[in-house]
């Protein structure tokens, strides 16, 4: 009786390891059909609609280097439009997705994003200078996209650097440093608008702040790819218990014999490099960081190492789906993407907001 009572508890725990993973599993391989489909359906959708069976006929010709059977405005819509937004979109999503979960562990806080180092602060004024006065206009067609991740890369670290000279770095520090980053780099940004006195950059300058895929190329799409790839193979190999025990707090971390101290270094690194990047080549897309990773814990538990790979696939999805929405529900003229993630996650954060009140 005595063995059985010990061992009763252990295997209960033991089930209900293996239940989770199945969940996790089984979520996963759901969502990665559904962003299948999801990315099918993108090149469909718009001002032209194009049949599925047309468009694996387009593909296919393509990735077999022969010409297609459909005309030629339907192959470069699809194969030059639509796929490397519809690849970018869920590129964008899934790193969003990633940092906003590592940045909430970071930070400790369950309203964090990945913007919350004033990195899309940054980026935006990046891109105002280019816009507006032709900074880095030797680059050519990357000098909008490299002024933007110059400047993201450089409020990330000035964040960093703020909230280490005040002491050891911590999360209070850090949140307040990237506030004040963002405040002050958002004023930069207005202050070159007003400088400049042009309208038509004062609308461009707009529709970057508030996120586009228009200008999606295989080339900055590739880019995106390989750091968001890059990104998250190291974030996943930091979660389980490092993550978990940050989540808690600094004295737990300690107690397992681990730095949290340098674990936010890392993930400031990799948090701004991967978001300076996405933020360069599609603006700032808010929302996808904060709402995602509370819907991908809710699916498979708080568990990072479960969390993640759910949080990326969920974040793909959603702004895949966004675009499609950008680009269909005032066409022919095209809304910013930001603004359809906002009306997503606006009514999501009230309600969050609504809840953590409840709960204190």
């Amino acid at each position: 009786m005595t063995v059985l009572a010990r061992s009763t508890p252990s295997a209960a725990r033991a089930l209900g390891i293996l239940l989770q993973r199945r969940r996790t599993s089984a979520a996963t391989a759901l969502l990665g059909a559904v962003l299948i489909a999801s990315l099918a359906g993108a090149m469909c959708i718009g001002s032209v609609s194009i049949p599925l069976a047309e468009v694996w006929g387009i593909l296919h010709a393509q990735l077999r280097g022969v010409e297609s059977a459909s005309s030629a405005a339907d192959t470069a819509i699809v194969w030059k439009i639509r796929l490397p937004r519809a690849v970018l979109g869920a590129v964008v999503g899934a790193g969003l997705a990633v940092c906003g979960m590592a940045m909430q562990a970071m930070v400790r806080n369950e309203l964090a994003d990945p913007f919350l180092l004033g990195i899309n602060s940054g980026a935006s004024t990046g891109a105002a200078a280019a816009i507006l006065f032709g900074v880095g206009a030797g680059l050519g067609a990357i000098a909008l996209p490299g002024s933007a991740f110059v400047g993201a890369l450089a409020a990330g670290v000035l964040a960093f650097v703020i909230a280490h000279t005040a002491g050891r770095l911590t999360s209070t520090r850090l949140l307040l440093a990237g506030i004040t980053v963002g405040y002050l780099l958002t004023a930069a940004t207005s202050f070159l608008v007003f400088a400049a006195g042009s309208a038509e950059g004062a609308r461009s300058v707009m529709f970057w702040l508030l996120g586009s895929l228009s200008l999606a190329a295989w080339d900055g799409l590739l880019v995106a790819a390989l750091v968001v790839v890059a990104s998250t193979t190291v974030l996943f190999t930091l979660a389980g218990r490092r993550f978990d025990a940050l989540a808690i707090g600094d004295e737990t971390m300690m107690g397992l014999g681990l730095s949290p101290q340098r674990l936010r270094v890392i993930l400031l690194v990799l948090v701004s490099l991967c978001v300076g990047v996405l933020v360069s080549v599609a603006g700032s897309i808010g929302f996808v960081g904060l709402v995602v990773p509370h819907l991908a814990r809710r699916m498979v538990g708080a568990a990072h190492s479960r969390a993640f790979p759910v949080a990326a696939l969920l974040g793909a999805v959603l702004l895949v789906w966004a675009d499609v929405l950008a680009r269909n529900v005032l066409a022919p003229q095209e809304l910013p993407i930001g603004i359809v993630t906002a009306v997503i996650g606006a009514p999501f954060l009230i309600a969050l907001i609504a809840r953590t009140r409840s709960v204190a």
